[in-house]
């Protein structure tokens, strides 16, 4: 542990030579009390209990709700929190959850031929419909690209179309992943993402809509889409107040079923690259088919679990620690395992929140401003908590001065980097880059902006209604110099994304999960101490927003 703070002279002097003024008048230096509040011992513990057996996969609606939700609370209570919401640690969160049974076959139908195709397999369907049976019958099937209209891209694959009545195919990502020309190029954007896929096609009137799973674009494999859309139940706001917010059906193609289907009619693969340019036009496939969809529909509450620590001289002003609670509860047998423990995912995120409230508590300086311990429900099934407390938000968003998502942790080792996803869209990207300095860090944008991190856990939901919010971790420097040791502990730790493996094993090496966790507890007390808040940066999507609030 001696070697965390090696580089914490030197980190504080160059931050002193960039900041000669703000480093000596404004800018704390590291709370090493609070530093050391921060422990393996209690952090791992923690993750052991939320990813045990005992707590059956943390799904929502099922007693690991409960169970995951009591035992947050009662971690906070034990930290001396004061509850979040009045008297209560608990905001419920009205859901409702879906499952559906789809056709074991598909048969797509041409003037000339038939293909069937098997569902998880080859495809999968389900709807969001709040109705028990759903059905389409001979929809044609129209390939409308990235199934995008964005304006300020001079891009529209709806362009001229009716599509009402019928099923769209549509390529996930966005134009930018092949054409650096396009978009942001590498840098997905919102209009790259599934959820947009499917709220575009719902607008565009479409009866179903089905995505192109190809494994770099969406950066996960099938199975990612087999264990999260297949057979399990899926969770939703209950939105009975707008029944046709969703198109009848959604799913998933998978890639050679996809080429199949371009076969049958009369195309070949080479029409996905016809799409990705400027100016493509949607081609009805001529093929038809039937969906029918059975729903089972559950109606109950989940809850978000919320505490907070009153700051001195400027309680109203509120930064907001978030990390999502829920995992994907009890699946499909895998080697005679069927329990997802979400240790990585997200067990160390919601851990990571009592040791920060930990380091707040025993900071020599209490904060000024208040700081909000969230731990919210349902992020698997499309960021529901955070969406639902953004839409009833507890503290009000125009004196929440910052969201710090925490959302999976790496198990490989510390990091001399720090990886921000999205780097570039707020202020809270020059606090983060501040103080990694002080623990003799450095801040990037992260490895892979293709696959959409920015919109893809709790932070968004935050940043959509103009709240600056900061998701980031461990980067790929190692401080370990032994390239072996890192090898074998990845190579440990892969296919472990929404696995059942998904659990804590002796490869784990804490020193990299601590060190950021340290580090985000420093950003957080930073802001606490100072009367600004962050802004967005001129050319981020969401600063006309923040402008608002």
């Amino acid at each position: 542990m001696k070697n965390k703070f090696k580089h914490l002279a030197l980190g504080i002097a160059l931050l002193a030579m960039l900041h000669p003024v703000s480093a000596q008048k404004k800018h704390h230096t590291v709370d090493q009390k609070a530093i050391n509040s921060i422990t393996e011992k209690s952090y791992k513990n923690h993750i052991l209990q939320l990813s045990s057996d005992d707590f059956m996969g943390r799904k929502p609606f099922t007693k690991g709700d409960t169970l995951a939700t009591n035992y947050i609370a009662e971690q906070f209570k034990k930290l001396g929190l004061k509850p979040g919401n009045g008297n209560s640690y608990f905001q419920e969160v009205p859901m409702v959850e879906i499952t559906s049974t789809p056709n074991v076959s598909l048969s797509l139908k041409s003037s000339q031929d038939e293909l069937t195709l098997q569902n998880l397999s080859d495809y999968v369907v389900t709807s969001r419909r709040l109705q028990e049976q759903v059905e389409l019958k001979n929809t044609e099937l129209v390939f409308v690209g990235f199934g995008i209209v964005a304006p300020e891209y001079q891009w529209n694959d709806y362009q001229d179309l009716d599509i009402k009545g019928k099923t769209v195919v549509v390529m996930v990502n966005d134009p930018g992943h092949y054409d650096q020309s396009l978009f942001k190029g590498d840098t997905m954007t919102y209009y790259g993402r599934w959820t947009y896929k499917y709220e575009e096609a719902a607008r565009q009137g479409a009866a179903g809509v089905m995505i192109i799973h190809q494994t770099k674009a969406a950066s996960y494999g099938w199975n990612v889409i087999r264990t999260g859309w297949g057979n399990a139940p899926q969770m939703d706001l209950d939105h009975v107040s707008d029944p046709n917010k969703y198109a009848q059906v959604e799913g998933w193609l998978s890639t050679e079923s996809t080429s199949k289907l371009f076969k049958l009619a009369g195309y070949d693969d080479s029409l996905l690259e016809k799409a990705k340019k400027r100016g493509f036009k949607a081609v009805p496939l001529g093929v038809k088919t039937n969906f029918k969809v059975s729903n089972k529909i559950k109606r109950s509450k989940s809850n978000n679990v919320i505490a907070r620590l009153e700051g001195k001289s400027r309680q109203a002003e509120n930064i907001i620690y978030t990390a999502h609670w829920d995992h994907l509860g009890i699946g499909e047998p895998v080697h005679g395992d069927s329990i997802y423990n979400g240790a990585i995912d997200n067990a160390a995120g919601v851990a990571a929140l009592f040791e920060i409230a930990k380091a707040f508590k025993a900071a020599k300086k209490a904060p000024e401003r208040s700081i909000v311990f969230l731990a919210v429900t349902s992020e698997e099934d499309g960021l529901l908590g955070s969406d639902y407390y953004v839409r009833n938000p507890i503290f009000p968003l125009k004196t929440t001065v910052a969201n710090i998502n925490m959302d999976a942790f790496s198990a490989a080792g510390a990091t001399k980097d720090i990886s921000i996803v999205g780097k570039g869209q707020s202020e809270m990207d020059d606090y983060a880059q501040r103080s990694a300095l002080k623990f003799g860090r450095y801040t990037k944008a992260e490895g892979n902006p293709s696959s959409g991190g920015f919109y893809r856990s709790d932070h968004f939901n935050f940043a959509k209604v103009g709240v600056p919010a900061l998701y980031a971790g461990s980067g790929s420097d190692y401080i370990e110099q032994d390239t072996s040791i890192i090898a074998q502990r990845k190579k440990a730790l892969e296919g472990r994304y929404h696995a059942v493996n998904d659990e804590v094993i002796p490869e784990w090496n804490f020193e990299g999960m601590l060190a950021d966790i340290r580090l985000f507890f420093d950003i957080g007390y930073t802001l606490s101490q100072e009367d600004i808040f962050p802004k967005w940066k001129e050319k981020s999507e969401f600063k006309e927003i923040s402008e608002k609030r």
